[in-house]
C-alpha cells in the first residue's frame, strides 16, 4: 500500500514538474518529506534516480529534433559534475534543518523566475573561448531553414553550472532552471537550445550525484523504484497536456504550487 501511494504521488509530481519543464525532482522531495515523513536524504537519493531516468528520454528526442547544443553540453559538464562532487562531499556535513531551509528557498526563488517574461533572442558575438572550443552552432528554424547563433559570456556560464552541480547534489534536484538561465540570460542562447541543452546535463550531473548517494547506502529501492517509475508515467502525461494547455495558465499555477510548498519547506526548517 505504501508503494502505491509513492507511485500516485510521483505520477502528479511528474505530471506537474513537466508541465514547466522543470522535471518532477523539485515537486517530488517535498511530497516524500512533508507527506510521507521521508528521509530528506533517502528522499533526495530517490529524486536522483528519477531525473536520470526522465532525462534520458527527453534528451534524445532533442538531440534527433538539433535542438541540443552537445560539444556545448559536454564543455559545461566540467563545472557541473565538479560541483556534483563538492555538493555531496559536503552534504554529509550538512543538517537536515538547513536542507529543507535551502529547499524552501530554491522553491521560492524558481516560482519567482516563472513570472519572468523570456524574449527569444540570437548573439551575434562569440566569446573567445566559443571561438577557440568552436562551441557555436545552428538550431532549425521550424520552417525547413536553419539559424546561427554565437555563445557569450562562457566563463560566467561555466561558473553557473558549478553552482547548479552543488545544488543537484545538495537537493536532488536537476536544478535545470538554474542551468536554463545561465545559457538564456548569461551566455545568450535562444530559448529552446538553452532547454534542450540542460535537459541533457541534468541526466549527466544527476548520474554523477546518483552513483554517489548510491554508494554511500541512502538509495532505498522501496522509495527509490516507484518514484522513478511514477514520475516518467507523469512526466509524459504532463508533456501531452502541455500542448494544449494556455502557458499562462500554467505558470498561475505553479507560481501557487511552488509558493506554498516553499513556505512549508522553510517552515519545517526552521522548526
Amino acid at each position: 500500500m505504501y508503494e502505491i501511494l509513492l507511485l500516485v504521488s510521483a505520477i502528479g509530481a511528474g505530471f506537474l514538474g513537466a508541465l514547466l519543464g522543470l522535471g518532477g525532482g523539485i515537486i517530488v522531495v517535498p511530497v516524500l518529506t512533508l507527506l510521507y515523513h521521508v528521509n530528506i536524504r533517502y528522499a533526495i537519493a530517490a529524486s536522483l534516480i528519477s531525473i536520470v531516468a526522465t532525462s534520458s528520454g527527453a534528451a534524445a528526442s532533442y538531440l534527433k529534433d538539433s535542438l541540443t547544443n552537445l560539444r556545448l553540453a559536454v564543455f559545461l559538464e566540467i563545472g557541473t559534475v565538479s560541483g556534483a562532487i563538492v555538493g555531496f562531499l559536503i552534504s554529509a556535513y550538512i543538517k537536515p534543518q538547513f536542507l529543507f531551509l535551502l529547499f524552501g528557498v530554491f522553491l521560492f526563488f524558481s516560482a519567482l523566475m516563472m513570472l519572468r517574461k523570456r524574449e527569444e533572442h540570437y548573439s551575434t558575438q562569440n566569446h573567445p573561448w566559443a571561438s577557440r572550443l568552436k562551441l557555436d552552432s545552428a538550431m532549425p528554424d521550424g520552417s525547413g531553414g536553419w539559424v546561427d547563433y554565437k555563445v557569450e559570456h562562457v566563463p560566467l556560464g561555466l561558473f553557473a553550472m558549478f553552482g547548479a552541480g552543488i545544488l543537484s547534489a545538495l537537493l536532488g534536484i536537476g536544478s535545470g532552471i538554474f542551468k536554463v538561465l545561465a545559457m538564456d540570460g548569461a551566455m545568450k542562447l535562444p530559448i529552446k537550445v538553452s532547454s534542450a541543452t540542460s535537459n541533457f546535463m541534468i541526466g549527466v550531473t544527476a548520474s554523477a550525484s546518483a552513483g554517489a548517494y548510491l554508494l554511500k547506502g541512502d538509495v532505498r529501492p522501496e522509495i527509490a523504484a516507484p518514484v522513478a517509475v511514477g514520475i516518467i508515467i507523469g512526466s509524459f502525461i504532463g508533456a501531452k497536456v502541455m500542448m494544449k494547455m494556455p502557458a499562462h495558465r500554467i505558470r498561475q499555477i505553479f507560481v501557487v504550487v511552488l509558493s506554498i510548498v516553499s513556505i512549508q519547506m522553510i517552515i519545517k526548517g526552521l522548526k
